[in-house]
Protein backbone atom coordinates (compact mmCIF):
# COMPACT_ATOMS: atom_id res chain seq x y z
CA UNK A 1 0.00 0.00 0.00
CA UNK A 2 2.80 2.43 0.88
CA UNK A 3 4.67 1.80 -2.37
CA UNK A 4 1.52 2.12 -4.46
CA UNK A 5 0.75 5.44 -2.76
CA UNK A 6 4.25 6.73 -3.41
CA UNK A 7 4.13 5.61 -7.02
CA UNK A 8 1.06 7.79 -7.54
CA UNK A 9 2.51 10.80 -5.69
CA UNK A 10 3.95 13.48 -8.07
CA UNK A 11 7.21 14.15 -6.16
CA UNK A 12 8.31 16.76 -8.72
CA UNK A 13 5.50 19.08 -7.55
CA UNK A 14 7.24 19.34 -4.17
CA UNK A 15 10.52 20.67 -5.61
CA UNK A 16 11.67 23.93 -7.16
CA UNK A 17 11.58 23.88 -10.94
CA UNK A 18 15.39 23.72 -11.15
CA UNK A 19 15.43 20.34 -9.35
CA UNK A 20 12.29 18.78 -10.81
CA UNK A 21 14.31 16.76 -13.34
CA UNK A 22 15.85 14.89 -10.37
CA UNK A 23 12.56 14.33 -8.51
CA UNK A 24 12.44 10.57 -9.05
CA UNK A 25 16.01 9.79 -8.09
CA UNK A 26 16.32 7.86 -4.84
CA UNK A 27 18.16 10.69 -3.13
CA UNK A 28 17.52 13.57 -0.74
CA UNK A 29 17.30 16.94 -2.49
CA UNK A 30 17.58 20.52 -1.24
CA UNK A 31 14.38 22.47 -0.58
CA UNK A 32 16.20 25.57 0.69
CA UNK A 33 16.89 26.83 4.21
CA UNK A 34 19.48 24.03 4.64
CA UNK A 35 16.65 21.47 4.58
CA UNK A 36 15.95 18.52 2.28
CA UNK A 37 13.16 16.38 0.91
CA UNK A 38 14.00 12.86 2.08
CA UNK A 39 14.88 10.17 -0.42
CA UNK A 40 11.83 8.13 -1.46
CA UNK A 41 13.16 4.90 0.07
CA UNK A 42 13.40 6.52 3.52
CA UNK A 43 9.93 8.09 3.21
CA UNK A 44 8.52 4.65 2.35
CA UNK A 45 10.44 2.93 5.15
CA UNK A 46 9.36 5.44 7.79
CA UNK A 47 5.73 5.33 6.64
CA UNK A 48 5.76 1.53 6.71
CA UNK A 49 7.39 1.39 10.16
CA UNK A 50 4.81 3.85 11.52
CA UNK A 51 2.06 1.47 10.41
CA UNK A 52 0.11 4.24 8.71
CA UNK A 53 -1.42 1.85 6.17
CA UNK A 54 -3.26 0.10 9.03
CA UNK A 55 -6.89 1.34 9.09
CA UNK A 56 -6.68 1.76 12.89
CA UNK A 57 -4.15 4.57 12.42
CA UNK A 58 -6.37 7.65 12.23
CA UNK A 59 -4.27 10.57 13.53
CA UNK A 60 -0.65 11.12 12.51
CA UNK A 61 1.84 13.75 13.62
CA UNK A 62 4.45 14.75 11.02
CA UNK A 63 7.42 16.64 12.47
CA UNK A 64 9.42 18.59 9.89
CA UNK A 65 6.87 19.52 7.22
CA UNK A 66 9.55 20.78 4.86
CA UNK A 67 8.02 20.90 1.37
CA UNK A 68 5.01 18.81 2.45
CA UNK A 69 5.85 15.57 0.60
CA UNK A 70 5.67 13.28 3.66
CA UNK A 71 2.45 14.98 4.85
CA UNK A 72 0.90 14.36 1.42
CA UNK A 73 1.80 10.65 1.57
CA UNK A 74 0.44 10.35 5.11
CA UNK A 75 -2.78 12.20 4.30
CA UNK A 76 -3.69 9.59 1.70
CA UNK A 77 -3.61 6.88 4.39
CA UNK A 78 -4.65 8.48 7.68
CA UNK A 79 -7.87 10.30 8.54
CA UNK A 80 -5.96 13.40 9.68
CA UNK A 81 -2.36 14.60 9.57
CA UNK A 82 -0.97 17.26 11.91
CA UNK A 83 2.27 18.67 10.57
CA UNK A 84 4.79 20.88 12.38
CA UNK A 85 7.54 22.97 10.78
CA UNK A 86 9.81 25.45 12.58
CA UNK A 87 10.77 27.49 9.48
CA UNK A 88 7.91 29.87 8.74
CA UNK A 89 8.61 30.18 4.99
CA UNK A 90 8.63 26.39 4.55
CA UNK A 91 5.47 25.98 6.63
CA UNK A 92 3.68 28.63 4.56
CA UNK A 93 4.78 27.28 1.17
CA UNK A 94 3.94 23.67 2.15
CA UNK A 95 0.45 24.74 3.25
CA UNK A 96 -0.11 26.65 0.01
CA UNK A 97 1.17 23.75 -2.10
CA UNK A 98 -0.87 21.08 -0.31
CA UNK A 99 -4.05 23.14 -0.33
CA UNK A 100 -3.59 23.90 -4.05
CA UNK A 101 -3.15 20.16 -4.69
CA UNK A 102 -6.43 19.50 -2.89
CA UNK A 103 -5.30 18.03 0.44
CA UNK A 104 -7.99 18.86 2.98
CA UNK A 105 -7.15 16.57 5.92
CA UNK A 106 -3.96 18.30 7.09
CA UNK A 107 -3.53 20.80 9.93
CA UNK A 108 -0.42 23.01 10.01
CA UNK A 109 1.62 24.46 12.85
CA UNK A 110 4.70 26.62 12.61
CA UNK A 111 6.41 25.64 15.83
CA UNK A 112 8.87 23.53 17.74
CA UNK A 113 9.14 19.91 16.62
CA UNK A 114 10.66 18.95 19.97
CA UNK A 115 7.35 19.88 21.61
CA UNK A 116 5.14 18.04 19.12
CA UNK A 117 1.55 19.29 19.13
CA UNK A 118 0.20 18.69 22.62
CA UNK A 119 -3.19 20.32 21.98
CA UNK A 120 -3.92 17.78 19.23
CA UNK A 121 -2.47 14.69 20.98
CA UNK A 122 -2.66 11.76 21.23
CA UNK A 123 -1.44 10.41 17.89
CA UNK A 124 -1.55 6.88 16.51
CA UNK A 125 1.74 7.50 14.70
CA UNK A 126 4.46 10.15 14.76
CA UNK A 127 7.09 10.52 12.03
CA UNK A 128 10.04 12.86 12.55
CA UNK A 129 12.09 14.01 9.53
CA UNK A 130 15.05 15.47 11.43
CA UNK A 131 17.46 13.99 13.95
CA UNK A 132 17.67 15.07 17.60
CA UNK A 133 20.59 13.82 19.71
CA UNK A 134 18.07 12.01 21.95
CA UNK A 135 14.40 11.09 21.64
CA UNK A 136 12.24 14.01 22.86
CA UNK A 137 10.15 12.77 25.80
CA UNK A 138 7.26 15.04 24.73
CA UNK A 139 6.86 13.06 21.50
CA UNK A 140 6.76 9.73 23.30
CA UNK A 141 4.12 11.04 25.68
CA UNK A 142 1.94 12.19 22.77
CA UNK A 143 1.61 8.64 21.41
CA UNK A 144 -1.68 6.87 21.95
CA UNK A 145 -1.56 3.34 23.42
CA UNK A 146 -0.22 1.08 20.67
CA UNK A 147 1.11 4.12 18.80
CA UNK A 148 4.42 4.20 16.95
CA UNK A 149 7.10 6.87 16.79
CA UNK A 150 9.61 6.70 13.92
CA UNK A 151 12.56 9.02 14.43
CA UNK A 152 16.21 9.35 13.40
CA UNK A 153 18.35 9.81 16.50
CA UNK A 154 21.98 10.87 16.81
CA UNK A 155 24.39 13.46 15.53
CA UNK A 156 26.43 13.79 12.34
CA UNK A 157 27.26 10.41 10.83
CA UNK A 158 26.12 8.51 13.93
CA UNK A 159 22.35 8.39 13.42
CA UNK A 160 20.01 5.45 13.74
CA UNK A 161 16.40 5.26 12.63
CA UNK A 162 14.39 4.17 15.67
CA UNK A 163 10.97 2.64 15.99
CA UNK A 164 9.40 3.27 19.40
CA UNK A 165 6.11 1.59 20.27
CA UNK A 166 3.94 2.56 23.23
CA UNK A 167 2.73 -0.53 25.07
CA UNK A 168 0.65 -1.04 28.22
CA UNK A 169 3.96 -1.40 30.09
CA UNK A 170 5.84 1.58 28.66
CA UNK A 171 7.89 1.84 25.48
CA UNK A 172 9.67 -0.70 23.32
CA UNK A 173 12.50 0.67 21.16
CA UNK A 174 14.54 -0.75 18.34
CA UNK A 175 17.04 0.72 15.89
CA UNK A 176 16.10 -0.22 12.35
CA UNK A 177 18.74 1.33 10.08
CA UNK A 178 21.65 3.74 9.88
CA UNK A 179 20.48 7.05 8.39
CA UNK A 180 21.58 10.64 7.84
CA UNK A 181 19.10 13.47 8.44
CA UNK A 182 19.38 17.19 9.03
CA UNK A 183 19.41 17.98 12.78
CA UNK A 184 16.16 18.57 14.64
CA UNK A 185 16.47 22.13 15.85
CA UNK A 186 14.22 23.70 18.46
CA UNK A 187 12.11 26.62 17.24
CA UNK A 188 14.01 29.88 17.49
CA UNK A 189 17.42 28.21 17.16
CA UNK A 190 19.56 27.99 14.05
Amino acid sequence: GVLAMMYEMPRHLFLDEALQHRAYENTALSIGYQQTISQPYIVALMTQLAGVSDPSVKRVLDIGTGCGYQAAILSRMADWVFTVERIEALSFSARERLQTLGYKNISYLCGDGYAGWLKKAPFDAIIVAAAPPDVPEALKQQLSPGGRLVIPVGEGEQQGLRLIERTANGFVEQTVAAVKFVPLVAAGQT
